[in-house]
């Protein structure tokens, strides 16, 4: 355990250091579309109701840090644990609005993890092994829209790149598949649904991949930059017919820092239903996003 927590603490304050030196890189650049400038004159609390709509036009760097503790049937799952960083850059491209006046972007959103002490089961020894690397990359590249309604959708495509670089958790396999959101601005927050499935479509791991997701979102946003409301991320795997479902509690809040917005966000989750052998029963996460510049957009523009 004490490996364990210094690797956390030690990746915790390593991860924030790109972080920080991509968002003073970003400020340094030049004017970039009018877009990246959507945080200029606005409160921390304006920043935070648009932070928390999925469609919203802000580029950011997002760090998430999550400590899981484990169970199941399996000799010794039930003191297993492991920490893992998630790093996640967003830069959407502001398109011209819809018919209707909807304000429109295009996302491209990867999620890029080290895994610190993954716990893997070795049925030879009947224990388990602790194991350290760079994950598959997960991404999402999406269209979406803000109807003046405050009506939110979504379409887009979601996938994983077989990127690990230890073959005990590796997938070994490009998953593909279809993404939606649906959801619903009101003043005193938003609600929604976020559903998602993956297939294997290619790889050379043995075991094929059938697995969806729904993410439900209900976020109470009181004033102040505060954000308070539960986010869970249920799996629903059809190859063994199991559930993952956590109960989840998430609380934000939006501060900024010189000119810079940042998000700070800590979540815990419980989780009522996982798989038997082995699965997680608690995770607890921190997370750090800074609003920057979106240099991207505007090097695509000339600007």
């Amino acid at each position: 355990m004490k490996s364990t927590t210094a690797l956390a603490a030690f990746s915790f304050v390593s991860a924030l250091a790109p972080v920080a030196w991509a968002q003073d890189a970003l400020i340094d650049m030049g004017q970039a579309h009018a877009g990246s400038e959507a945080h200029a004159g606005k409160s921390a609390d304006e920043i935070a109701r648009e932070l928390a709509n999925p469609n919203n036009s802000l580029a950011s760097l997002t760090l998430k840090n999550q400590y899981r503790w484990y169970d199941g049937s399996l000799p010794g799952a039930g003191s297993q644990g492991n920490f893992t960083t998630i790093f996640q850059p967003v830069f959407p491209f502001t398109l011209e609005d819809t018919a209707s006046g909807g304000k429109a972007n295009l996302f491209v959103r990867p999620g890029i993890p080290l895994l610190f002490e993954q716990p893997i089961f070795n049925p030879t020894t009947g224990t388990f092994d602790k194991e350290t690397g760079l994950g598959d990359i997960g991404f999402d590249i999406g269209y979406g829209v803000t109807e003046p309604n405050g009506f939110l959708w979504a379409f887009g495509m979601v996938g994983t790149l077989p990127t690990a670089t230890n073959s005990a958790f590796a997938g070994k396999q490009l998953r593909l598949g279809p993404e939606a959101l649906f959801a619903k601005f009101e003043k005193w927050g938003l609600y929604g649904i976020f559903p998602s499935h993956q297939w294997d479509v290619a790889g050379w791991g043995d075991r094929s991949f059938n697995s969806s997701q729904l993410q439900a979102f209900l976020i109470w946003l009181p004033g102040g930059g505060w954000s308070i409301g539960s986010t869970p991320i249920m799996d629903y795997n059809w190859n063994s017919n199991q559930w993952t479902i956590p109960l989840n509690l998430t609380v934000s809040k939006t501060v900024k820092i010189g000119n810079t917005p940042w998000k700070l966000a800590a979540e815990i989750n419980y989780y009522v239903e996982k798989p038997d052998t082995f699965g997680s029963e608690w995770m607890i996460g921190f997370n750090v996003t800074p609003v920057v510049k979106n240099f991207v957009e505007g090097w695509i523009r000339g600007n």
